[in-house]
């Protein structure tokens, strides 16, 4: 009896130890068949909206940098010297009309003067009218032989030399309604009054400046460009222009310059401007530097999202999407910029289906999963924001 219970015990442990046995067997072969599994089906690195170069009209600029300044300045100063001034009307920065008072100088002393000249050609007309009379005396008795051919020749002599008097006497009133006249001081020309000198009081002499005035009160920006560039532009070329204190201003090129600099090798080119609507573009003054663009026209470009760009090591890739669902990166050459689309000029094929976001967490061979994105707007002519030279 004892020994069948333990034949019993000995033959129920090999029975628990072989299902033991084959359950370690079947969990190994299972786990084995799952890494298998898991190797054939890779997990994807990220999940992506793909996209492809979009073909689009892009502007062509050319950036330069320059100085506004008048377009012409006139220098207005006093033509009667001595005179004091007694009033100044005008304050820099004062926009004038042509013929407007600028200033006014005493004028009792010219007044006075005028008043002596009017009395000389008064007087100067008397004795012209009496010689007149004599002369006339004379031709009437020229004939009777009364008066001898010397006193008749006085007579008609006196008469001319009196003529010439009045016409003396005449000129010189002339000059002092000319020198009283210039007791004011008149803008020569509309525009906006850039320097000031006079000062009440101030006795002034001949040719003196007292302001100066920028013609018209239009400004120019000289652009500066190089040799080369200047056979791209021509008089009537657009232009936008930002100056320092921010005011946009729109331009065209008036005259290019007739030289170039032979040290620095850079060419002046003359661009007339208007200030753009809007707040603070009338901000612009004479002297600011001033950043532009010339509008050169616009060329066809192939343009992608710059969201599809990744900088690594100072070059510029995208990465491409194969078939395989693998990604590959392509070393681009970039453009212009267009809004959030920037052109590639070469190294990526017009064809080619990109990572259109999220490219900078990827690396060249990483699987991705490819979703369906909303459909991207046609850039068929987008607003450029950089410049091409």
């Amino acid at each position: 009896m004892r020994m069948s219970r333990r034949a019993w015990a000995v033959t129920a442990a090999v029975v628990l130890l072989l299902v033991a046995a084959v359950a370690v067997l079947l969990a190994r072969r299972n786990g084995e068949a799952t890494a298998d599994k898991g190797a054939a089906a890779p997990k994807p690195a990220l999940t992506v909206t793909t996209t492809t170069p979009q073909a689009a009209t892009l502007p062509v600029r050319l950036a330069a940098n320059g100085n506004i300044a008048a377009w012409q300045e006139a220098s207005v100063g006093a033509e009667a010297g001595g005179l004091r001034i007694t009033e100044v009307r005008v304050n820099v920065g004062d926009r004038v009309g042509k013929g407007q008072v600028l200033a006014t100088f005493a004028s009792d002393t010219l007044r006075a003067e005028l008043a002596q000249a009017r009395a000389s050609v008064a007087e100067a007309q008397a004795a012209a009218a009496e010689a007149a009379a004599n002369a006339d005396r004379a031709r009437s008795l020229q004939a009777t032989g009364a008066l001898s051919a010397s006193q008749i020749n006085q007579y008609l002599t006196a008469e001319q030399t009196a003529r010439a008097r009045v016409q003396a006497a005449r000129a010189v009133f002339e000059a002092q309604q000319v020198r009283l006249a210039q007791s004011t001081l008149q803008a020569p020309d509309s525009g906006i009054i850039s320097a000031r000198t006079a000062t009440v009081g101030q006795v002034v002499a001949p040719g003196a400046e007292l302001f100066r005035l920028i013609r018209q009160g239009r400004l120019e920006w000289r652009a500066e460009v190089t040799g080369d560039e200047l056979g791209r532009l021509s008089a009537g070329t657009p232009a936008t222009v930002t100056a320092a204190s921010g005011a946009r201003l729109a331009g065209k090129v008036r005259m290019l310059g007739a030289t170039v600099d032979p040290q620095s090798r850079i060419a002046l080119v003359y661009v007339d401007l208007a200030p753009l609507p809007g707040p603070g573009n009338g901000s612009a003054r004479a002297g600011m530097f001033a950043r532009g663009e010339f509008d050169l026209g616009r060329t066809p470009a192939l343009t992608v999202p710059q969201s599809a760009l990744v900088l690594r090591e100072g070059f510029s890739y995208v990465l491409r999407v194969g078939p395989d669902h693998r990604v590959a990166q392509l070393k681009v050459q970039t453009g212009r910029l267009a809004g959030d689309r920037i052109e590639i000029v070469g190294g990526l094929p017009p064809d080619a289906r990109i990572v259109a976001k999220g490219a900078g967490f990827l690396n060249d061979g990483d699987l991705v999963r490819i979703v369906e994105g909303a459909p991207e707007p046609q850039a068929a002519a987008p607003a450029a924001n950089g410049s091409a030279r």
